[in-house]
């Protein structure tokens, strides 16, 4: 096999046309197997083979630097640059990366998990380079999800006004997560490339260049080609930003890339190389359903990934929204290009015109929540706990400082696994707790989540409802009523308390089945507000431990220090949760037992407050 001959980049440079082609193939069969295994993102890598293969054909990665958006579709890039045999670990535990990670590899320029920072990132780079005056170039690969972003948009105006030499290759697959949405992913589903405009310009050109009429005024050509381009490609949105368009291309021509790609390379200004793509190209059951191998669990190569409809938080999220949008016609529902991801199909399905997907735009759906909010709609922005962070200072001036009534639903809150340090929703009660007019709340078991959902959605309050990814570990009894602020005594026990939230509470609940606690079990149910009535009495008498799957700095445990300090304390408080760093990747078991988060750690610090007492 080709693919086992290759260890470096350079290894890739060597081989001709017909031979890159086959190792294409031979990836693609590698991937299958690896991602099968192991899980992962196997459609979007799938669909880059033949673009990764041309950009290590065409550039020196020792002088020339390549930046991933979003950074899942770099697997074929690290198995050409020396880490193939690294993958049998792929997003385990201490083992190779599922995006770039620059301590991985002297070849990863920067790192990426979210989407859109590539071409800002890039012309970072490119701008530093001119200033040092160096000579290599800079190419980022960004999807057409992450293109129509506000922070691409913004990149895209610097680059094409300042002239930036820069490459940017645009993978166009009809796809983020789920399908594109918006203008700019309609323009690209639109525009077709015409050879009748490209072989009448090479054609006026070639026969320009040898005669006495080459000199003809600038003017004057510059306004034919105008007029063949506006008459033969319909739109040129990317050249009125300032940059060079070609395209698009079809992005499994292997020969017709490197052609291009080194073509471009001669320019001194920025250029973008439009390419077609197949999501899932080469494996049929991820081609023909794109959105269930976006990212997907360990399957069976051969049977294809089996959807088991186990119950989750999102699931259960998502036919609540159904169930409350058929009693209340303001209801509407929100999502980032993760309707699939955040449990909204059916919703969508059902009440399409309460139903907004922006797109990968998480700042405008956090505003354009607040102007749904404004007209007296009651809003529910549904994201991943780690996405939302992108829409902190929209949260602060445009819903909370006006105080719009409206719910935003944190998925994927706390440990999210083997995406790693990017997608840990580990610090949204930090970010939240400190605005004004914020209230936050976490349900300790799946059947509170419908519960708590209802009670926000009639408060007319800001109410942010942050649940884990997955099922529950322990079936605990669920919550009787919501109540304002209010918190759910468990368990009456002696001398400790335990105060947990969310996931957590299900923690405290199995440390004390396995060992007899003989401790007050509390599940504060609102995070901001305390309860300070409740947690004053129990003040009294106690030590207190905390548990939250969140940074200790500004979560629940420095909540309620600091109002116990202010309340002249004088018990011990231990808090458990995650230090001040980022957490890497690895099943959420062995991450919580890294951390400390674990019933043995529980036990121990139990015993260790009993003491003191």
């Amino acid at each position: 096999m080709i693919l086992d001959k290759i260890n470096s980049a350079e290894d890739v440079k060597k081989l001709k046309i017909k031979e890159k082609k086959q190792l294409a193939e031979e990836i693609r069969e590698f991937l299958i197997d690896k991602v099968s295994k192991n899980g992962g993102h196997l459609g979007s890598n799938l669909g880059v083979v033949e673009i990764t293969i041309a950009l290590l054909s065409c550039f020196d990665l020792e002088k020339d630097k390549i930046i991933f958006d979003v950074g899942h579709q770099s697997y074929v890039y690290k198995i050409l640059t020396g880490r193939k045999n690294d993958f049998d670990k792929l997003r385990k535990y201490k083992g190779l990366r599922g995006f770039p990670y620059r301590k991985e590899s002297k070849y990863d320029f920067f790192e990426t998990g979210h989407s859109s920072t590539s071409i800002s990132a890039g012309l970072g780079m490119a701008r530093a380079r001119d200033i040092k005056k160096e000579n290599y170039n800079i190419v980022t690969l960004i999807g057409d999800g992450s293109i129509s972003s506000g922070e691409s948009l913004e990149a895209i105006n610097d680059l094409g006004f300042n002239k930036t030499k820069m490459i940017i290759i645009l993978n166009d697959n009809g796809m983020s997560i789920s399908s594109n949405v918006g203008g700019i992913s309609s323009y690209l589903s639109r525009i077709s490339i015409n050879t009748r405009y490209l072989k009448v310009k090479n054609k006026v050109k070639h026969s320009l260049d040898g005669t006495k009429y080459g000199s003809v005024p600038v003017k004057v050509l510059s306004r034919i080609k105008d007029g063949l381009r506006t008459f033969l490609v319909p739109s040129k949105y990317f050249e009125a930003m300032g940059l060079t368009y070609v395209g698009p291309l079809d992005g499994h021509d292997l020969s017709l890339l490197i052609k291009v790609i080194n073509q471009a390379k001669k320019s001194d200004k920025p250029v973008i190389i439009h390419i077609r793509t197949q999501k899932g190209k080469g494996y049929t059951p991820a081609m023909e359903n794109p959105d269930l191998y976006h990212s997907v669990a360990p399957f069976d190569k051969e049977k294809g990934v089996i959807n088991t409809q186990k119950e989750t938080y999102t699931s259960i999220f998502g036919k609540t929204m159904v169930d409350l949008a058929s009693k209340n016609d303001k209801l509407v529902a929100i999502t980032a290009a993760m309707k699939t991801g955040v449990g909204l199909e059916e919703f969508f399905l059902k009440y399409p015109e309460r139903s907004f997907d922006v797109g990968i735009c998480e700042e405008h759906a956090t505003t354009f929540t607040a102007g749904l909010a404004n007209e007296n709609l009651i809003p529910v922005f549904a994201v991943y706990s780690t996405f939302l962070q992108r829409g902190f200072d929209q949260i602060i001036h445009d819903i909370c400082m006006q105080n719009l009534p409206c719910v935003l639903a944190l998925d994927r809150a706390g440990l999210v696994g083997s995406d790693g340090e990017t997608h840990q929703g580990i610090f949204d009660l930090s970010y939240l707790s400190l605005i004004p007019n914020m209230v936050i709340t976490s349900p300790k078991t799946i059947k509170d989540l419908p519960k708590l959902l209802e009670w926000a959605v009639n408060s007319k309050k800001i109410v942010a409802i942050r649940y884990p990814r997955g099922g529950d570990e322990l079936e605990l009894t669920p919550i009787k009523k919501v109540e304002y602020s209010k918190w759910e005594v468990l368990k009456k026990g002696k001398k400790v308390v335990i105060i947990a939230t969310g996931k957590m509470v299900q923690k405290a609940a199995l440390a004390d089945q396995e060992y007899n606690l003989d401790a007050t079990i509390v599940n504060a149910t609102f995070i901001k507000p305390l309860d300070e009535r409740l947690l004053l009495k129990l003040a009294k008498e106690n030590n207190i431990l905390t548990i939250e799957d969140n940074v200790l700095n500004g979560g629940l445990s420095s909540l309620i220090t600091c109002f116990l300090v202010k309340n002249k304390y004088k018990g011990n408080i231990i808090s458990m949760g995650f230090d001040d760093k980022f957490v890497e990747q690895g099943t959420i078991e062995e991450l919580y037992k890294q951390e400390g988060l674990t019933i043995e750690k529980i036990k121990e610090n139990v015993r260790k407050l009993k003491r003191k007492s």
